[in-house]
């Protein structure tokens, strides 16, 4: 069966030859209660108002117990366990629809939802997607990964219940205050505040994104947290003029008094409400008793809401509420002290370490470079940077587009930006990296980290499509390095460009022990290199996959076959290097290209393209992310998967041998 095939069929599916080795954690019936008897949310039905804080806290060392096995996003799921309980106590899930935000806070959503007997599998090959998923579980009514989208899906569901006549349908949308710094939240709220969409927003408020919140609006949640007064206040008065009959305008009276006391009890207006969208709380998100009630009273009011929730990111694990950065994904920890294990020992560093290293060395020089992450500051290491030279680093929060365009306003007046993004994150900022960047021509330099396939994170996480998307714009230089050794000189040498730079770089670790170099070099833009001299069959690389091929090569030996292509690393996509592929074209019947990317678009169409309008006759197969979106897994996993791992990258000089 092609690869393609398998991929394409999604989770659990990819091969009919593949097995699933999970590491099982048995649930305790005396150690879990409540917990082992809920297999759907109408269980939770079944138990009293009272009972709900020990289930929950039953939920909460499940999700510890498991998480510190199978790595995962931890902080975020510890604070929402409360919330998760009540909207499935007060609402009729799947009916009532419960859209997540990035979905790192639905861990108990789905241990309530039917999976929790599979829960020891999320995250793995195979098991439960690390985030919420249209094709997992009824459940699950929108499939989330990136920030800031909830509002937007949960809107078009209220809609769509309206045009159904479905006057009784609920839609819950739950947002952290991350989210908010992502400006697509407030087009879907004031969208949503010209509506009468029966749907309510909660706001999960624990003050820190994946690194602490960024940016005025963390100030502004802060004073309306901090405004219990007016708040207070205001639902009194509600209650008190419904009482009184209609012999004077209560609409009137009440928006009257709501000015009033805004003024005097909040420093800034109730944004929310400005938007049309009425507001409630803040409120304890950790205490589940009032959580009911409150929702309970909400669900009875129509038209767009937003529920407050103040709660503690790691809630329940002393380690992870001290350190809540660390604890948003900490890996293997031990489950009573919360101390992380640490596992690797690899000598060799993390490209996002050597990306965060390298640009403090080049600041320190060049005083015009400035660090521009959207939201990412510890994952992209740029953290490095923040903390010797704060005045030239900028985390701008959730908010792709304004970064990019923000980098370009840099360059405009004589700076150097080098933008720090994941790869899929990129993606939101296509629009801005067409229109003021490529098309003025503009020199911001594309630190692209988590390209290719991620791993664990799945679909919504893989860096699949930067090559191919930036490939078809003009004016931008491609580059990505094979190890840690190119990704400095890289790095050093996009300051002296007069074009956008896009330098892509995997997730994870290197080859190289000792890489820190004391003097970089300047790469020559467009041209690549030829690794090993070999006849009849080309493997042609960019990027990490060129590390894939000596270990091909030993495999070729070790099946005693008389083999031995040639290895060209390109570098560079774009400008492709012609004297190079002419090189490459004239000496090879065979062309083996292989990418960490979708091989549509990318190096292997660049190599066919080349191929077809020289008039060369060599034939070319392509090696690299099918047509497909590839599930979560371990990374040498999806390699072998997608079919351009050493194993088969042999394989394929195997054949066009044959």
């Amino acid at each position: 069966m092609d690869t393609r095939d398998d991929v394409r069929r999604g989770s659990n599916s990819f091969r009919n030859d593949l097995t699933f080795d999970f590491l099982k954690v048995a649930m305790d019936e005396n150690k879990y209660r409540l917990l082992h008897k809920i297999n759907d949310p109408n269980d939770i039905k079944n138990l009293s108002i009272n009972e709900l804080p020990a289930l929950c806290n039953e939920i909460r060392q499940y999700i510890i117990e498991v998480i510190c096995k199978h790595p995962g996003h931890l902080g975020a799921s510890l604070g929402t366990v409360e919330i998760t309980v009540a909207i499935h106590y007060v609402f009729d899930t799947p009916y009532d629809n419960v859209v997540w935000d990035v979905g790192h806070q639905s861990y108990a959503h789905k241990i309530l939802t039917g999976r929790k007997d599979k829960f020891d599998t999320i995250r793995q090959l195979g098991g439960l997607s690390g985030f919420p998923k249209i094709s997992e579980s009824e459940y699950d009514a929108f499939g989330v990964g990136h920030a800031s989208t909830s509002v937007s899906a949960a809107l078009g569901m209220a809609i769509a219940a309206q045009q159904n006549q479905e006057s009784e349908r609920n839609t819950i949308a739950i947002v952290g205050d991350g989210a908010t710094t992502g400006g697509m939240i407030y087009e879907a709220l004031n969208h949503t505040g010209s509506t009468t969409a029966n749907m309510i927003v909660i706001l999960n408020d624990n003050g820190i994104a994946i690194d602490e919140s960024t940016g005025a609006l963390k100030d502004y949640l802060l004073d309306l947290a901090l405004s219990t007064n007016y708040n207070k206040i205001k639902e009194r008065l509600y209650s008190k003029l419904v009482e009184q009959g209609s012999n004077f305008n209560r609409d009137i009276i009440i928006q009257q008094i709501k000015r009033g006391m805004k003024s005097t009890c909040l420093s800034k207006s109730n944004l929310f409400e400005s938007l049309g969208v009425r507001y409630f709380g803040p409120s304890n998100g950790h205490d589940v008793i009032q959580l009911v009630e409150i929702l309970r009273q909400m669900k009875k009011i129509k038209g767009p809401k937003l529920f407050h929730c103040i709660t503690v990111k790691g809630k329940g694990l002393t380690e992870a509420e001290k350190n809540q950065t660390k604890y948003h994904a900490p890996g293997i920890f031990d489950p009573g002290s919360g101390k992380t294990i640490q596992d690797d020992n690899s000598p060799y560093p993390k490209f996002q370490d050597v990306f965060g290293k390298t640009i403090v060395k080049l600041a320190e020089s060049n005083k015009k470079i400035i660090g521009i992450t959207p939201a990412m500051l510890s994952g992209s290491s740029l953290d490095i940077m923040m903390k010797q030279i704060p005045d030239r680093c900028f985390d701008v929060g959730i908010a792709e587009e304004h970064a990019v365009t923000f980098a370009a306003g840099l360059v405009a007046k004589g700076m150097q930006p080098y933008l720090a993004i994941y790869s899929t994150f990129l993606q939101r900022g296509y629009d801005q990296v067409i229109h003021d960047v490529a098309l003025q021509q503009l020199p911001v330099v594309f630190c692209i980290d988590r390209a290719g396939l991620v791993g664990d994170d799945g679909p919504t996480h893989h860096g699949a499509f930067d090559l191919a998307f930036l490939r078809s714009i003009p004016n931008v230089i491609i580059s990505a390095p094979m190890d840690e050794i190119q990704l400095q000189n890289l790095m050093y040498t996009a300051q002296f460009t007069k074009l956008p730079f896009a330098i892509r770089y995997p997730r994870g670790r290197g080859i190289t022990a000792d890489w820190e170099l004391e003097n970089y070099s300047t790469m020559e833009i467009g041209k690549g290199r030829r690794v090993i001299e070999g006849k009849d069959i080309a493997i042609v690389t960019i990027g990490k996959p060129g590390t894939f091929v000596n270990k091909a090569m030993e495999i070729l030996q070790s099946r005693n076959q008389n083999i031995t292509p040639s290895h060209y690393d390109m570098i560079f996509l774009k400008p492709l290097d012609i004297d190079l592929m002419n090189e490459i074209c004239s000496k090879h019947k065979y062309i083996i290209t292989v990418e960490d990317g979708t091989i549509i678009g990318g190096l292997g169409s660049a190599v066919i393209e080349f191929v077809a309008e020289n008039g060369y006759s060599c034939k070319v197969k392509r090696l690299g992310i099918p047509d497909a979106f590839i599930e979560h897994g371990n990374p040498n996993e999806l390699y072998r998967i997608c079919g351009f791992n050493a194993e088969a990258i042999a394989d394929a000089v195997t054949t066009c041998c044959s």
